[in-house]
Formats: C-alpha cells, sequence, structure tokens
C-alpha cells in the first residue's frame, strides 16, 4: 500500500430498514483510504476518528423517507458508510480553521478515518484534559441537546416539578442533573432496578421509577407527582407521553427531543390524551440541536466547569472496535446499555 494510502474499516448500511433493525441490516467492509487531500476539495478535513458516537436518532435514518416533511436530516444510503458524531484527531487539513494534531468532534463516518468534505459543523476540543470520550456526549452532541432542551425550551424555574424519560440515557442523565442545578425537584423513569440505583444514586435525582414493573404509567407518575408536572423532557413518546399528558399542570411545558418508542414501529401510535395540551394551555415544542451549534463554546465553558466542581457527572458505556458499531447501536434499542453509548476506535 502507497505511502500515502491506509486500509478503512467502516460500517455500510446493506439494505433500508423497517420495524427493528439487526445487526444483519449492516455490515464492516475495508477499503483503501488516501491522506492527501482530494484536489476538488481544498478546505477539506481528514480525521482519524478515536471514539464514534452511537445515539437513537440514527435509527430513523436508516429508513426510506418519501415524504421529506416526516424527517430533518437526510437518509442514509444503502452500500454507502453510515454516519454519527466522533471525537477525531486530524491528520491532514487544507482548512486554514484545522491543523494536523487538532483534536476534534463533530460529523463523521462510521469508519476508522474520515473526509470530511464540509467542515462547518466540526468543532476543536478546548478540553482535552477531560476524557476525550466525554465529546461524544457531555460535551458533545447529547449534552447540547440536554442544556438546549432544557433552559431554553423548557425554561425552568425554581420548585419546578420535571420528569425525564429515558432517564439513564446520554441526554436523559443530563437532564436531570441539570433540573437540580436549577432548584427542581426530578424524577426519572428507566428500564431497569440497575438504571434506577444509578438516577437516584449517582445523578441525585428526587425519585425514579422501573416503567417496565408499572402495569399503570399514569397511576405510576401520580405516585411520584401528586401536584402534577411542571416540565416534561420527552425522549420516548407513546405510551409515555399518554400517561404524561394526564399529569401534567396548567401552563406546563414539554420539551420533545425524541420518541425513540416509535423509531422501529411500522406503524407510529398515536396520543389519545393530546387534548390535554388543550384543557391544561400546555406549550409542548420539538427542538433539533443543531440549531443551538452557534452557542456551542458557551455551553462547553459551563459544562466543563460543571464537570470540574463535581455538580455533573457523567456515565459511559464503551465498546472496544469499529467491528462492535453495529451491535452497539442496536443495543439502544433494547435499553441493553448503561449510560452514554459510545465505540473506541482508537485511543490517543
Amino acid at each position: 500500500m502507497a505511502a500515502d494510502q491506509v486500509s478503512n474499516k467502516g460500517v455500510i448500511l446493506k439494505r433500508y430498514v423497517t420495524g427493528f433493525p439487526t445487526e444483519d441490516d449492516m455490515e464492516v467492509v475495508t477499503s483503501g483510504f488516501s491522506l492527501a487531500v482530494p484536489p476538488g476539495n481544498p478546505t477539506a478535513v481528514l480525521v482519524k476518528n478515536l471514539y464514534l458516537s452511537c445515539d437513537p436518532y440514527m435509527r430513523n435514518r436508516m429508513s426510506k423517507h418519501d415524504d421529506d416533511s416526516a424527517t430533518y436530516i437526510e437518509d442514509f444510503v444503502p452500500g454507502e458508510v453510515l454516519a454519527g458524531f466522533a471525537v477525531s484527531k486530524v491528520v491532514a487539513s487544507g482548512n486554514p480553521d484545522f491543523k494536523e494534531g487538532d483534536l476534534v468532534w463533530g460529523l463523521a463516518g462510521c469508519e476508522e478515518y474520515s473526509l470530511i468534505a464540509h467542515p462547518e459543523y466540526l468543532f476543536k476540543i478546548s478540553h482535552p484534559e477531560l476524557p476525550l470520550s466525554y465529546y461524544t456526549g457531555v460535551l458533545g452532541m447529547p449534552g447540547l441537546t440536554a442544556y438546549a432542551g432544557f433552559l431554553d425550551v423548557a425554561k425552568p424555574k425554581k420548585g419546578d416539578y420535571v420528569f425525564v424519560s429515558a432517564a439513564s440515557g446520554a441526554v436523559g442523565q443530563l437532564v436531570g442533573q441539570l433540573a437540580k442545578i436549577s432548584g427542581c425537584y426530578v424524577v426519572g423513569s428507566a428500564g431497569s432496578d440497575e438504571k434506577v440505583n444509578l438516577l437516584k444514586n449517582k445523578f441525585g435525582f428526587d425519585d425514579a421509577f422501573n416503567y417496565k414493573k408499572e402495569h399503570d404509567l399514569k397511576a405510576a407518575l401520580k405516585r411520584c407527582f401528586p401536584e402534577g408536572i411542571d416540565i416534561y423532557f420527552e425522549s420516548v413518546g407513546g405510551a409515555m407521553l399518554d400517561a404524561v399528558l394526564l399529569n401534567m399542570r396548567k401552563h406546563s411545558r414539554i420539551a420533545v427531543s425524541g420518541l425513540i418508542s416509535q423509531y422501529n414501529l411500522e406503524q407510529p401510535e398515536g396520543a389519545p390524551n393530546l387534548f390535554c395540551l388543550v384543557a391544561k394551555r400546555i406549550r409542548m415544542e420539538g427542538f433539533i440541536v443543531g440549531d443551538y451549534f452557534g452557542s456551542y463554546q458557551k455551553f462547553e465553558e459551563e459544562m466543563v466547569g460543571y464537570l470540574k466542581e463535581g455538580k455533573i457527572t457523567y456515565v459511559e458505556d464503551i465498546v472496544e472496535g469499529i467491528d462492535k458499531v453495529p451491535e452497539a447501536l442496536i443495543g439502544l434499542f433494547s435499553g441493553r446499555n448503561v449510560g452514554k453509548q459510545l465505540v473506541a476506535i482508537a485511543r490517543e
């Protein structure tokens, strides 16, 4: 192999997915990769990926959407490498904003090396003294999602009663801790007793419950919130959303970051209790984290401060090697991971 060529393993989508995805819907392939900046794109950046992030939104991109209004990001293309957020090291650059050796995070391919042709959303890592893997989570896209969705969309006030679903995940664990910093009472739901213990004993939630053990979600929420819920940070949808609507207070707020219970359904579920939005004057608002990338530096410095002061802690679930990406990604939808799911590709 030529001196400027390296072997590059990557994960491709074999076919569009309907229903629950399987590892067989993806394939790990090996190709050659040139370490020279292509002449047709002199401002491109070439990176070696160190950590790859596995995130629920990636499932939506694995299906074919004929109606662009049904999604906010383009579908993956069968036969091409999947894309996701990564922590990377620059190995070559024609872009004056990035130089060889820079540590960065942003959108890249699910592969060992990536050509980032449009580095508008590539961010330099300002705090390499912290674990670099944090930039797939607490200091990356999930962290900004929690920060923007809770503080800007939900607009908490001291004393608010806050409920967080999928609370032990990459985003939920941070929403709960931001709620406590904001002076709120916070309860989370998770899918195992281990995760419930994590919420109460590590992340400082006031209460938590295992939704898989609850026969009546409405009653479980009423038990935790006898006076009702002021803020719901929504990541689940379906039956959970329907039960939450019945327990919301007047003039409460719902920030919608995702609907993980719906991603693998061929026919999405409705929410029969949506009239609660009218009766209780509830404001329900969806948001896209990309709209907040312009405020990333402010977020990063504030979150780094919380981490160094011990006000926020973070749990990661790390697996090793590019070959583990399909298994790790699929595991998100059965709750296999504990904390932020990521894959270590190379540790530098």
